[in-house]
């Protein structure tokens, strides 16, 4: 049987891949162990491309016909195997990086796309230097981060302190610092193809990822392009822009945008699957298979699903249940006051990102109420 290396992993991916008749070999980061009969090698460091190169090597895979990263620390990686050992799809390393490094990605967008000032910040970088030039609140992040982690919001020394602790290196390229920009996010989960946007999705972040990982409740839903026209072709327009000037190669991408009054602010944007349960949220409410595209894209064969980008019938959205501020509330308590698509709640289970013991979906054929149930959903769990 076939083989395609996966940096890091996820089972929804590996139920796509065994259904196109794929196996799949894992390169995971410790402390990290796919379930029981999966093949993997565990690596130190996800982001080390030799280390990556050695684990598959060493593995003595005897087909590989692609390679595809579930992630963001895997992109670079993923790259690098597929120049290696002659693979499909995107083997351009420089290419892979500037949508990974968020000061390259920033500083290479055309001068009219309206982006976050960003700047590399070294461990001796004042605050008072970082204040007068991006403003008296600004963010600390990982130059190559995910996820919103050890990501800070910078309003005073002591937060600037604080921020640079969880940096205890000093390499001058590994920290950057961004203007904050207080607004609500949206997210363009979609398909690049040959130079052009060939099938996107709008949703809406309830809260920013930052929020989750302090302790909110993440959670998302697809948007009516019907109710938000303006909105849609903005996004669209900024996808154009970001995608064709950082020259993206044939990609599932996910870009991030803040919505303010004045129009779209970029972001960033990933050459990846979208997180979380955005593919099967996607899946349900248009039936586009983003993992299939992904798996494709990787085979360096054409999509093999709709691309379908019809007005659909019912809207879908999900959330990330986490412990309540009780803890004492169980899936009955959940269902009991709420109906759902679908609904897994452990409190007892290991903690996952964004402090997941569960998960939810729900749909209405009106996204204004499925905004307003996913809000109270997430207002039950925090809150019981």
């Amino acid at each position: 049987m076939p083989t395609v290396i996966v940096i890091g992993y996820r089972e929804d991916l590996h139920q796509a891949l065994q259904r196109r008749g794929l196996n799949p070999y894992y390169i995971v980061q410790t402390p990290m162990s796919p379930p029981a009969g999966r093949s993997f090698t565990r690596v130190t460091d996800m982001e080390n491309a030799q280390e990556i190169l050695r684990a598959v090597l060493s593995a003595r895979i005897a087909e590989v016909t692609g390679v595809l990263s579930v992630h963001e620390m895997g992109v670079f990686g993923a790259t690098y195997l597929r120049q290696q050992l002659n693979l499909p799809g995107n083997s351009d390393s420089k290419t892979a990086l500037y949508f990974r490094d968020k000061y390259l990605q920033k500083s290479s967008l055309p001068a009219h796309v309206k982006r976050a000032r960003c700047r590399y910040v070294s461990p001796d970088t004042s605050f008072k230097e970082l204040a007068e030039d991006l403003g008296d609140a600004f963010v600390l992040k990982p130059a190559t981060g995910a996820g919103a982690l050890r990501t800070s919001i910078v309003r005073s020394p002591d937060d600037h302190a604080r921020a640079l602790r969880l940096f205890p290196g000093q390499s001058d390229v590994e920290i950057v610092a961004e203007s904050f920009i207080d607004a609500s996010e949206v997210y363009l989960d979609g398909v690049w193809k040959n130079g052009g946007l060939r099938w996107s999705s709008l949703s809406r972040n309830h809260i920013s990822p930052l929020s989750a990982v302090q302790g909110g409740v993440l959670a998302a839903h697809v948007l009516d392009r019907r109710r938000l026209p303006t909105l849609f072709h903005q996004a669209e327009t900024l996808a154009r822009q970001a995608l064709t000037s950082l020259r993206a190669p044939d990609c599932v991408f996910h870009l991030e945008a803040f919505a303010e009054d004045t129009g779209l602010t970029f972001g960033e944007c990933a050459i990846r699957l979208p997180g979380a349960l955005s593919p099967q949220v996607n899946k349900l409410t248009f039936g586009v298979d983003l993992f299939d595209v992904e798996i494709s894209f990787a085979l360096g064969e054409e999509p093999t699903c709709s691309l379908d980008s019809s007005i659909p019938d019912r809207f879908y959205g999900y959330l990330l249940l986490r412990h309540s501020s009780s803890g004492t509330l169980t899936q009955k308590d959940f269902e009991r006051n709420f109906s759902f698509d679908e609904i897994e709640y452990a409190p007892d289970a290991p903690i996952g990102p964004y402090g997941r013991v569960g998960h939810a979906v729900v749909s209405d054929p009106d996204e204004l109420q499925l905004q307003q149930t996913i809000e109270e959903i997430a207002r039950f769990n925090e809150f019981g």
